[in-house]
């Protein structure tokens, strides 16, 4: 009955429009979407310290 994943989310969105309302819906969409912006832009900041720590760390070659 619930293969697949589309069952899944359509099952999860009709409990969250059932839990939250409709109105909540967006708001909680909004803020999902800055949490993974903000997710993100920290990641790529950790990649790029890690990537200048590993080029100072290199010896030049002579």
């Amino acid at each position: 009955m619930f293969d697949s994943i589309d069952d899944w989310l359509i099952i999860l969105v009709v409990a969250g429009v059932l839990f939250w309302g409709s109105g909540k819906i967006p708001q909680l969409a909004h803020s999902l979407g800055r949490a993974t912006g903000e997710f993100k832009k920290g990641r790529m900041e950790v990649d790029k310290e890690i990537a200048d720590s590993q080029t100072k760390a290199a010896p030049t070659p002579k």
